[in-house]
């Protein structure tokens, strides 16, 4: 079986694309993107919708057509911004409650300013524990420079954990820069797992090699920290990153081919419930 990709954006609401990729040539549609999951053995992958979207009903209809376009290569993942309000969170959920392909949830603390263990999130996790579907959640660095990353440590997730062990928990990116602490995060909560998206800066960046090599040391580390592959979960974030240069990151790491195979792929297929038919129904 191909790999998977967990952390994906493709959308209309995707802000500057030609600053925000990580290059002019990107082909920024399902024809580009399923082009370069073939041309790194990526068989799945899932599509994360954006806060950015008008609301609810617009976002999960361009997950469904992106689902359709892809013949269900592409999943999925849903969002909701807490500080809307109670009233907001409450209609977002009654919507999602409709749709049956959905394959995780994904939170923009930092982007936005709320921390994961704002209690207006509490519906949000109640709905992924009667769903048994994932809640992903953005840590560390942000685009925006509006945003405040403060909002975005893995340390902040800890009390959900604990408070709701019966919900899988992604820390994206790895918390970056701050990834011995989400290192630690999995290590302590078997309910959480960590993600590889995001955590290369642009290839035209200065020193662009020396940097692969200390991010895979950085990575090596952390999930010497964690003590086992298994809650390590591959992703791009393309467009910011191509497929190949995400893969790549992974593929070089200095662990068993069983290992990396798990994290391309095989601990994704688990976690998402990739292989028993629609995510999420």
């Amino acid at each position: 079986m191909g790999g998977v990709d967990c952390h994906l954006h493709l959308s209309r609401w995707w802000p500057d694309l030609p600053v925000n990729s990580y290059g002019p040539t990107v082909d920024y549609s399902v024809r580009g993107l399923l082009r370069e999951l073939d041309g790194a053995g990526v068989e799945v992958g899932l599509v994360i919708q954006l806060h950015q979207a008008p609301g609810a009903d617009e976002a999960l209809a361009e997950g469904r057509q992106l689902t359709e376009e892809s013949r269900g290569r592409l999943r999925p993942v849903v969002t909701v911004d807490p500080t809307k309000g109670p009233s907001v969170v409450d209609a977002t959920l009654a919507r999602w409650e409709k749709e049956t392909g959905i394959a995780a949830v994904k939170l923009f603390p930092g982007y936005l300013p709320f921390y994961p263990h704002d209690a207006r999130l509490g519906p949000v996790y109640e709905f992924a524990h009667r769903r048994a579907v994932p809640v992903m959640i953005h840590q560390g660095d942000t685009m925006d420079r509006g945003g405040l990353v403060k909002y975005a440590r893995p340390i902040e997730v800890d009390e959900v954990a604990v408070r709701y062990p019966d919900v899988r928990f992604v820390l994206c990116h790895f918390g970056n820069p701050w990834m011995e602490e989400a290192a630690e995060l999995v290590y302590k909560n078997e309910n959480v797992y960590a993600d590889t998206s995001g955590l290369l800066a642009s290839p035209t960046a200065h020193y662009f090699d020396r940097m692969i090599e200390r991010c895979r040391r950085r990575l090596l580390n952390s999930i010497v920290t964690v003590g086992s592959p298994d809650r390590i979960l591959y992703g791009s974030d393309w467009p910011l990153e191509s497929i190949a240069t995400a893969v790549g990151l992974v593929a070089g790491l200095d662990l068993p081919e069983a290992d990396r195979a798990a994290i391309l792929g095989g601990n994704a297929r688990r976690l998402f419930r990739l292989d028993r038919g629609t995510p999420g129904s």
